[in-house]
């Protein structure tokens, strides 16, 4: 190989070193002053970044999810989620967060872009159900068919099938991605899922009992002096 060959390559490795660096600072999100317990708005200190938020967004009982749309743990709570998230509706706020666990869930990150893809045409918790709800159909699929899998789903929502490919890749999602990420770690998750309402973690034995996961909901609506749907409904 010529000297001039040699300083090209040299000079490409240094673009290409460079570009990496600069991607991966990119990645990068300081949540340092971020509650982690809160709703997240579009705001500068989110870094223009806002939770996906089901139910009573401006309620003073948040729940939170750390999730990975390939956790089997994730796909076992989730109908006792959804279930309760819906009859608590106008009472509790429920964010979700991506917490894709990629060194054991090989499609989890992919699953997350999707979600967050049909989130920018406005179907994020249609695609977000879909995905835990068929779990099982696209776990085991290879790298090379993720693509065209989850567009089919996009499809079957309605969405805008090419947009949502090119937005499975887009910056806008990989920072949402991340500032869930960065979230997730600050609030001490380890696993998935990770619960926390109002800011305190809900252990295992709880969220996993559909009847106690109610009561911790309904004890911190209590707390706060929420009207239960019940009580609500009777005039009380």
């Amino acid at each position: 190989m010529s000297k001039t060959v040699w300083i090209i390559f040299a000079a490409v490795c240094v673009l290409l070193l460079g570009t990496l660096v600069a991607l991966s600072n990119g990645k990068k999100v300081d949540v340092s002053n971020v509650n982690t317990g809160e709703v997240q708005t579009a705001t500068e200190q989110s870094g223009n970044i806002a939770d996906h938020v089901f139910g009573n967004a401006d309620s003073k009982v948040i729940l939170v999810e750390y999730g990975d749309f390939q956790c089997p743990g994730c796909g076992g709570a989730h109908p006792t989620v959804k279930a309760l998230s819906e009859k608590y509706e106008d009472e509790i706020a429920f964010v979700f967060r991506n917490f894709p666990l990629t060194s054991i869930h090989p499609n989890a990150l992919a699953a997350a872009a999707a979600a967050e893809a049909a989130g920018l045409q406005g179907m994020y918790w249609e695609m977000h159900n879909k995905l835990f709800e068929n779990q099982d159909a696209w776990s085991n699929i290879s790298a090379t068919d993720r693509t065209e899998f989850f567009a089919n789903y996009a499809k079957e929502l309605g969405l805008d099938v090419e947009t949502f490919k090119t937005d499975l890749a887009s910056e806008a999602v990989s920072k949402k991605i991340s500032f869930d990420m960065a979230l997730g770690k600050k609030a001490g998750a380890t696993g998935t899922p990770a619960f926390y309402l109002n800011g305190e973690v809900i252990e295992q034995p709880v969220w996993s009992d559909p009847a106690k996961f109610e009561a911790a909901i309904t004890d911190a609506l209590k707390e706060k002096n929420i009207p239960l749907p019940e009580e609500e409904a009777s005039g009380e």
